[in-house]
């Protein structure tokens, strides 16, 4: 429940900018893309980060990139509260908040939880995962009400010290190193099953990195432009914020729910399940835009994909030697993050290129299509038990 705390509390990084694009973009004059930079950035070096802080945690525990990381969330929001032009709010967003900031509670932190698991590992992960989208249900509507009170500057100043002190604070309670971490239980975790398919290891993790962007390309077209597209359709942006919100919620209970499906039939065929159900909800974005509509669709569309990430770190525990764990999902999660990043300046640009949404959506549609086809193939290649190499 710490981590899960941690995890929720952070995720302020990912979030405040996606709810402060209007009032940047309007601030500093630029068009949807330039706006859009920030979020990119903060996602890019998020991505970084999480080999970075995967690889510290592997070899020192959580603790200490836990702390590294409060001290420069805390930077980092002084910084953009500050910032005078868009690429210093830009360079604080992927710097400070997304690269040395938030980065490690995602991928690394999970990474942590699995050791401490065998049975219900799936719901642990998915446990802990929910955090980052706990965050996306409190905090969207938060910013912006504060932004509306106080001025976005001085919103994420408050909210991002306040929550750099609570993750120092809380992180002391994660001190007790995990299993894997322990000279004795890394000799039996060398010898412990995984599953074995007729590709190299690297490979499998190269394919599984692609498999990650192309799903995320296509999530963060509803996740990344929901407020802008709301106050483009004339709801205005409180609405968009409380979409986002509702689409965060809905996925903290896809995330839950997957991390039960994947204890029950692993994590291949549940990214499989939520890749296929992400694809029919971003349809559904196509032909309703109408205020209630899209709240159901952007509910629906939050129980579809909230799980898919979280897959990829069990289909890692399933395919990958134990002490490995903190940098192969690391580097995943990395993969995943630019997929957002990618994404998210994708849509801002086809928006700016074609004046609607509507190509942006199809757009997403297509990458997931890959997503799904290399779950399939994952899912057919015949499989078997083998000893994992110390």
């Amino acid at each position: 429940m710490v981590s899960l705390a941690i995890s929720t509390i952070s995720g302020i990084g990912l979030w405040s900018v996606v709810v402060v694009m209007p009032l940047i973009q309007a601030e500093f004059g630029v068009d949807r893309a330039d706006a859009s930079l920030p979020y990119t950035a903060t996602m890019l070096g998020f991505a970084v980060g999480a080999i970075f802080m995967g690889r510290l945690s592997d070899r020192k525990g959580i603790v200490l990139p836990l702390s590294i990381g409060a001290v420069s969330l805390g930077l980092g929001y002084i910084a953009v509260s500050s910032a005078q032009n868009l690429w210093q709010f830009t360079l604080a967003q992927g710097i400070l908040i997304g690269m040395t900031g938030c980065s490690v509670t995602f991928g690394p932190l999970v990474a942590d939880v699995s050791h401490w698991f065998t049975r219900n590992r799936g719901i642990a992960v998915g446990i802990c995962a929910s955090g980052n989208y706990l965050a996306g249900a409190i905090w969207p509507p938060l910013i912006q009400y504060l932004s509306q009170d106080w001025g976005w500057r001085d919103a994420l100043l408050s909210t991002g010290l306040f929550c750099a002190v609570a993750m120092l604070l809380l992180s002391l309670a994660l001190r007790r190193r995990s299993p894997v971490g322990h000279a004795d239980t890394i000799a039996h975790a060398a010898t412990k099953p995984v599953t074995h398919v007729n590709i190299s290891p690297n490979a499998l993790q190269a394919l599984l990195a692609f498999a990650a962007v192309c799903c995320c390309v296509a999530m963060s077209m509803p996740q990344v432009h929901i407020v802008a597209y709301c106050s483009d359709l004339g709801y205005g942006v409180a609405r968009g914020a409380e979409m986002l919100s509702v689409m965060l919620a809905f996925g903290v209970i896809s995330r839950l729910a997957s991390g039960w499906i994947a204890d029950h039939i692993g994590g291949v065929r549940t990214l499989l399940l939520g890749s296929a159900l992400q694809t029919l909800t971003l349809i559904f974005y196509l032909p309703f835009d109408g205020l209630t509509s899209l709240y159901v669709v952007s509910a629906l569309f939050g129980l579809s994909q909230g799980g898919i990430v979280p897959a990829y770190a069990i289909i890692v525990r399933e395919y990958f030697p134990a002490q490995q764990a903190g940098a192969r999902i690391g580097l995943i999660i990395t993969t995943s993050i630019v997929g957002m990043a990618l994404g998210g300046w994708l849509s801002g640009a086809i928006f700016d290129w074609t004046g609607s949404y509507h190509i942006a959506f199809l757009n997403g549609i297509a990458w997931n299509l890959v997503n799904v086809a290399i779950a399939l193939w994952l899912l057919w290649q015949p499989r078997r038990a083998r000893l994992a190499p110390a």
